[in-house]
């Protein structure tokens, strides 16, 4: 979109970890260093904490291209794991035949321990990097220090490296945990970035994507610094939006008010959004706050003249992809008829107390059972992960990132994922959304919420069950040639009331392309042309399904 206007060869401010943008503050240098040492020479614990977007994952992704070429690496990135279940994966990286009795933990154990021996025979070593490990069930990390008894007499046979968010280091120093925080060999915690560090990150990430000359000012830098509180996953997306706002004004080079409206527009509520984000305006005089607000308002309607910024997408987009703004539907009403109209006459609740006062009803398994029984499904078998099941009945999990017009647009429940002003992850499933207020359930209890509350603790991250139509799941890309591709044909033929034609044909050809796109944009979907998954699962829901739950409607 932008790239080409500033002459960059891709997009410099992406958010997914790329080791090749990898900027080396002081403190990630440092951190990388110890790590590199700690998996070549020792055994036992590293920890490595950090907020949300302080470049964890990309530092451990540097690590991993600089392993040497004898150490085998196992990566648990789903810590919410019951013990079987963090065995079991971690066989599984290693590529480990799991044990017949694959519900023991002693002989998912016995087996790892085989490996590890014949590992260290061969003068090889054995890593296991789990992410997001504050997650992780007390039993689990009892298991986790279990797996440091696996030693020689002169050496451990698994590094362990832990990765999370602060509050991994809070758990540990709980009296409780104090065996397994003895084994710790090292512990690093990522910083923000400082003024002078975010000036260097920024001009580093335009550097690796082509920039010549300075796109951001000096002042913009400077802006962009207060406004992210020096955390790069906020730099890297209020910068990405200032690009595109000055793109669609043809400004070259991106000043302080252009930060501001992006800022604004990726925030949508600045004293809300996120916890370090209110603690921030929380420090100033409401008046002053009041007029910063009112500022930004002025700012992002000049500068943006009501152009409409696209979101997070859904299905697979290429760079290249244009922005198409999201329409009215054309010529189908859609979502599907629901099932149901949730009518509850009641005021919405509060979200966030709401959340907190059911913590313990609000994880990964409560929510895939609510979920599952909506569609009929039993979760009866605790050894097999939920996803598992859902394909032994004919049913796919998909897991996206999106809005909640295009959550509307899939017309059916959905699993979100929230985060409460404590940053703590709550699992609930959406059954019913509407204009204003939107119905949450908790452990097959129904409230309702604002919508305007909900996108507050809500990053976009939803998971849906969907039934494919095609013999196998897949995505369809123009020219591919694929019998169910005749399917894709059909299934527009019958929504948009018109033939796809030739209808027979097997080939995704450029006519098929135009009216995947012309449906994708009638339906609040990222436009690329491509059916993937969601638009796939889109198509599903709008010719229905008999025992298909329905995202019902919301007064």
């Amino acid at each position: 979109m932008y790239t080409s206007f500033f002459g960059l060869n891709e997009k410099p401010f992406s958010i997914t970890p790329d080791p090749r943008y990898l900027y080396m503050s002081e403190r990630h240098a440092e951190a990388l260093a110890h790590l590199i040492y700690g998996v070549k020479e020792s055994g036992g614990f590293i920890q490595l904490t950090g907020e949300v977007g302080t470049g964890k994952t990309t530092l451990v992704r540097s690590l991993l291209q600089q392993l040497p070429d004898f150490a085998d690496v196992a990566v648990v990135l789903n810590s919410q794991l019951s013990r079987v279940e963090f065995l079991t994966s971690i066989c599984e990286e290693l590529h480990i035949a799991v044990p017949e009795q694959r519900n023991s933990i002693k002989a998912l154990t016995d087996v790892l321990n085989v490996f590890l021996l014949r590992n260290h025979g061969l003068g090889r070593r054995t890593i296991l990097i789990v992410d997001e490990a504050q997650n992780l069930r007390v039993d689990v990390l009892e298991q986790v220090r279990l797996l440091t008894n696996l030693e020689t007499a002169k050496q451990k046979l698994l590094q362990i490296i832990l990765i999370g968010q602060p509050e991994l280091r809070e758990m540990l120093e709980r009296n409780d945990m104090r065996q397994l925080a003895q084994r710790i060999t090292g512990r690093y915690h990522l910083e923000p970035l400082s003024k002078d560090e975010t000036t260097a990150y920024v001009d580093h990430r335009l550097k690796v994507a082509g920039a010549i000359g300075q796109i951001f000012s000096v002042p913009a830098k400077r802006e962009l610094f207060r406004l992210a509180g020096g955390v790069p996953r906020m730099i890297n997306v209020i910068a990405d939006r200032a690009l595109l706002g000055a793109f669609t004004i043809e400004e070259h080079q991106i000043t302080p008010e252009l930060v501001r409206a992006a800022a604004a527009e990726v925030f949508d509520r600045p004293a809300g959004r996120f916890a370090w984000w209110r603690r921030r305006w929380q420090a100033q005089p409401a008046g002053l706050v009041g007029l910063i607000t009112t500022a930004l308002v002025i700012v992002l309607a000049a500068a943006f003249a009501g152009v409409q910024w696209q979101r997070a997408n859904l299905d697979h987009q290429p760079q290249s992809a244009p922005v198409v703004a999201a329409t009215t539907p054309e010529t189908t009403e859609f979502p599907a008829t629901p099932r149901a109209v949730v009518d509850d006459p009641e005021p919405a609740v509060a979200l966030t107390p709401l959340l907190i006062a059911n913590g313990r009803k609000t994880g990964t398994d409560t929510a895939f059972t609510t979920l599952f029984r909506l569609w009929n499904v039993d979760l009866r078998d605790d050894t097999k992960r939920p996803c598992v099941q859902a394909e032994e009945r004919g049913l796919n999990c998909l897991y996206r990132r999106g809005t909640l017009d295009q959550v509307r647009a899939l017309g059916r429940p959905v699993i979100l994922t929230l985060r409460d002003a404590n940053s703590d992850p709550h699992q609930v499933v959406l059954a019913g959304l509407g204009p204003q207020t939107a119905s949450i359930d908790i452990d097959g209890t129904a409230f309702r919420v604002a919508n305007s509350e909900l996108e507050e603790l809500w990053f976009g991250e939803y998971l849906l069950l969907w039934r494919p139509g095609t013999s196998a799941v897949k995505s369809f890309l123009p020219g591919m040639r694929d019998p169910d591709i005749r399917w894709l044909r059909q299934s527009l033929a019958r929504i948009q009331g018109k033939p796809v034609e030739p209808m027979d044909s097997d080939v995704y050809d450029n006519n098929l392309a135009a009216r995947v796109r012309e449906y994708q944009r009638t339906r609040s979907l990222p436009v690329d042309g491509t059916a993937g998954h969601v638009t796939q699962a889109a198509i599903n829901s709008e010719l229905g399904d008999g025992d298909m739950p329905r995202l019902a409607l919301a007064n």
